[in-house]
């Protein structure tokens, strides 16, 4: 869609603010506003509307707000998803229950995914039951607009209204219609992300990061960045950090799989069910085919949501790497090969577990969910947690207040389930497998900004990390 003229008609008095109702002091909870007031009327964009996790998810007082929607939505025209990640999808549902009634815009694989990651919280945190979720995910779908990469499209802010009657009269007075256009380029985070441009009525661009991907992974391309910049809004979850490279990540990988084979335990890998489970997958068929680790040795993928996301990335490989294609050209099948067992039922998922409990035999366990606050890790991590011989690899960002923090923290006891859990087990990190940016690739995006004003807002970060990026970016 071609970029329309600068009209001094209809934004003589525009004004642009940005109001944040999540994800501007701490990484979860994103909900973004673009307000635009053209001679007094009111018009809001909102970018995402995730959900509080950990310490994020209580205010001052301690009251639970992480579904809260404590903002007007009246003079909303739009949501744009940049991806299917909860804390930037989660509150969706209570902002429709709210009357939201406007388009929702995201890219065609984020539609194909959003409906699975939102009936697994609805599930969870509501209870309700199938027939219910599916008449709030249908109501969703109805909402949502998929646009491809690289495409303008419109959005009307305002448009001309008269009667019949003083048609003819007013012709020549009424305004142009006010509009904004939207485009997504991918993001390289997770399978569908994107960051967003939208481009004002004044022709100014305002680019909005939602999560951005590392470089050099190898299953989704890098973020190329955005010509032009006025306003940008950029995350910040690791603004202070350098992850190891990809070669160093396998490495490590391989080494901690090996020196636990000795041992003879299990090896607990807590992974969001999109993203961190797919570059997990790809890493150890990559060990298995190159004969680095024993290949008999079990890979169990116990979620059933990081099942079905899997498939999608499966059907969507024209977003893959170059380095990701040539593998399957080659007939490798880096994200369902035979070493894999899928686990599916709650009555099986506990016979593993049981089992395990009793033998500690040798296997790779991937299962969501990834910061250790719920799903089918939580019974895996109480009965292998005080065996010495179990390692836990913590692939991702650890919020405050989540189990996960506290076993990235060292502690010695935790509690699951309000239970007292000796820790034992060896603990790693490893943030080669971040689906973020670190400090050196976020710089790299903005300076690959060649135009505009770059007036950089900071967000989606802790205080250290934002302030460190913030230094490095002045």
């Amino acid at each position: 869609m071609p970029i329309p003229p600068k009209n001094s008609t209809q934004t003589t008095n525009l004004k642009t603010t940005l109001k944040h109702h999540g994800g501007k002091l701490g990484v979860t909870g994103s909900c973004h506003e673009l307000n635009i007031n053209n001679n007094g009327n009111n018009h809001g964009i909102l970018i995402d509307c995730g959900l509080f996790q950990g310490k994020d998810a209580k205010d001052k007082h301690g009251n639970d707000k992480k579904l809260d929607i404590e903002f007007p939505i009246s003079h909303l025209k739009a949501l744009i998803l940049t991806h299917t990640h909860i804390d930037h999808i989660g509150r969706l549902p209570w902002l429709l229950a709210k009357g939201f009634k406007q388009p929702i815009y995201c890219t065609p694989a984020t539609a194909e995914l959003v409906p699975l990651m939102l009936d697994d919280g609805l599930k969870l945190q509501l209870g309700l039951n199938k027939g219910q979720r599916t008449r709030v995910l249908e109501l969703i779908k109805k909402q949502i607009k998929p646009i491809p990469y690289n495409q303008w499209h419109r959005i009307a802010l305002s448009s001309r209204s008269c009667s019949k009657s003083s048609h003819s009269a007013l012709k020549a007075k009424r305004p142009e219609p006010l509009n904004l256009l939207l485009r997504f380029q991918p993001a390289g985070h997770i399978l569908g992300s994107a960051y967003v441009e939208i481009k004002l009525p004044n022709n100014e661009i305002v680019v909005f990061s939602g999560d951005l991907g590392p470089s050099n992974t190898p299953l989704l391309p890098d973020p190329i960045p955005p010509k032009r910049a006025d306003l940008l809004v950029i995350e910040s979850t690791y603004g202070n950090k350098l992850h190891d490279n990809v070669e160093t990540r396998a490495k490590r990988l391989q080494e901690i799989i090996e020196r636990s084979l000795q041992d003879g335990g299990a090896i607990i890998i807590p992974a969001f069910s999109v993203g961190r489970t797919q570059e997990l997958l790809f890493d150890i068929e990559h060990l298995i085919h190159h004969q680095k680790i024993d290949s008999k040795i079990p890979i169990i993928l116990d979620s059933p949501l990081a099942n079905k996301v899997t498939k999608q990335y499966r059907r969507f490989k024209k977003l893959w790497s170059k380095e990701a294609k040539t593998k399957i050209n080659n007939q490798r099948h880096p994200l369902n090969f035979d070493q894999c067992i899928t686990i599916e039922s709650h009555k099986e998922h506990m016979r593993v577990v049981n089992r395990l409990k009793s033998t500690a035999e040798p296997c790779i366990i991937v299962a969501a969910s990834g910061m250790c606050a719920g799903g089918r890790v939580m019974n895996y991590l109480e009965v292998l947690l005080p065996d010495k011989r179990t390692d836990i690899i913590l692939a991702g960002y650890q919020a405050h207040g989540t189990l996960g923090r506290d076993l990235q923290n060292q502690k010695s006891r935790v509690w699951i389930d309000n239970q007292p859990i000796d820790v034992s087990a060896q603990i790693h990190t490893m943030s080669g497998y971040s689906a973020h940016a670190d400090q050196a690739d976020l710089i790299k995006f903005v300076d690959g900004i060649e135009e505009g004003r770059k007036e950089v807002v900071v967000v989606h970060g802790e205080r250290e990390a934002r302030e460190a990026l913030c230094a490095a970016l002045t």
